[in-house]
């Protein structure tokens, strides 16, 4: 459970909860459900009462500092029939964190000193707000700090451990088969029937700007049928999911991209008009790329179409700078300047404005050049302009993906 005003209106993003939501399944914990709260004592008292109702276990974050707003340990230790007890260790050494800082703490600070009878405190060497960790009648609450790094510190070095010695159960643990091209509901057709082979792993299809990742789960299982299991499963994806699978976890494309052509002795060059150097930057946030990258040109105006990469005038006004000519004669051009042996480029119309009849918004012409084979593909993307450039990067990257390896394969 995450509380704060703030985080129900937007001004600050939940990071906690999917820091929690990891290390909790790391240790076998599973969190059946998530609610973020504002700071009000009504919420707070129904929400922590309904958790504790449902599991017999709440997680909180948020509510312990010592501002008005700070109210979450006052409510669960009402729930918990708890006096709060000031405790005079956690004054002095929050004192001496203070003048470390060479400073002395308000008065109001006083009250982060205050803790229900019978808790644990669980020591914030990050912060000025001490964790709890409450059993009783209702249950166990577990109290962190909302300040991310705060919560982060206890979470790992005091909550954790304690889970983990309480034997909650045999970690949950995910694999991912990441893919991209490919609609969802096109990947569930050629998936769906796997679906009951898959068993007792869980499949989840995650949709993104990036692609489709397929998340297979296994819940309970020792760690190494739960590894063997996860295995089996990504092959049997990656089987039905073809060439449009390209990694596994945190694989990114552009890395599977570099190390192809890294393989096949082939160095890259980009051409970008209305992705503006996403592909490049793409390519060039991958350690060690400078060994296959070589560069590229970012053509935005059609006289660097012109200047730089040799697009002829003729092409250019005959047949509009998003187009399969131009898109084609990018590429090469891009092979030509740089020396490079393989070359993506991509031309289009991001919007809002600028889009016609005939060339509407989202419209975009990818290229690909490996050794003088030249291939082209129109493409047709919806979203805002930052969606638009950011799904034709990958959408080129993954082109030359397949390019290369079917160069490669020859």
């Amino acid at each position: 459970m995450t509380i704060g005003t703030e985080l129900l209106l937007g001004f600050t993003i939940d990071t906690n909860a999917a820091e929690l939501g990891a290390a909790l399944s790391s240790v076998g914990v599973r969190v059946v459900r998530r609610t973020t709260i504002s700071d009000r004592a009504d919420e707070i008292r129904d929400a922590v009462s309904q958790a504790l109702a449902r599991t017999g276990a709440v997680l909180t974050t948020g509510g312990l500092g010592p501002t008005s707003d700070d109210i979450t340990k006052n409510i669960v230790a009402q729930l918990f029939g708890a006096e709060l007890e000031y405790d005079p260790a956690i004054w002095d050494a929050l004192r001496e964190r203070f003048r470390k800082l060479g400073r002395e703490p308000a008065e109001r600070n006083r009250s982060q000193a205050e803790v229900p009878h019978g808790a644990t405190v669980l020591a914030n060497r990050w912060g000025t707000a001490p964790g709890l960790w409450l059993e009783g009648t209702p249950g166990l609450a577990i109290l962190l700090p909302g300040v991310p790094a705060e919560m982060r510190g206890l979470l790992r070095h005091e909550v954790v451990p304690r889970l983990a010695a309480r034997g909650a159960g045999q970690p949950i643990i995910s694999a991912t088969l990441r893919t991209t091209g490919i609609a969802e509901s096109s990947l569930a057709d050629r998936v769906a029937e796997l679906e009951p082979d898959l068993a007792p792993l869980s499949l989840a299809y995650l949709p993104g700007a990036d692609g489709v990742d397929l998340r297979v789960t296994a819940w309970g299982l020792p760690p190494e049928e739960a590894s063997r299991r996860l295995s089996e499963a990504l092959a049997l994806l990656r089987e039905r999911a073809g060439d449009h699978a390209y990694g596994t976890d945190g694989e990114d494309l552009a890395a599977v991209t570099l190390q192809a052509a890294r393989e096949g002795g082939i160095r890259l060059a980009v051409a970008e008009s209305c992705t503006g150097g996403l592909v490049g930057g793409r390519l060039t946030a991958v350690p060690g790329s400078s060994d296959t990258f070589l560069g590229g040109v970012i053509a935005y105006d059609n006289s660097v179409k012109r200047d730089l990469l040799g697009v002829s005038g003729q092409l250019l006004s005959r047949y509009g700078a998003v187009s399969e000519p131009v898109a084609r004669a990018m590429a090469e051009g891009a092979c030509v300047r740089t020396g490079a042996e393989a070359a993506v480029s991509v031309t289009g119309i991001a919007g809002p404005a600028g889009g016609s009849e005939e060339k509407p918004v989202g419209t975009v012409w990818l290229a690909t050049a490996v050794r003088g084979d030249v291939r082209a593909s129109e493409r047709h993307f919806l979203g805002d302009r930052s969606e638009i450039r950011h799904r034709a990067a990958q959408a080129g990257l993954f082109m030359l993906l397949r390019h290369l390896r079917y160069y490669l394969s020859r």
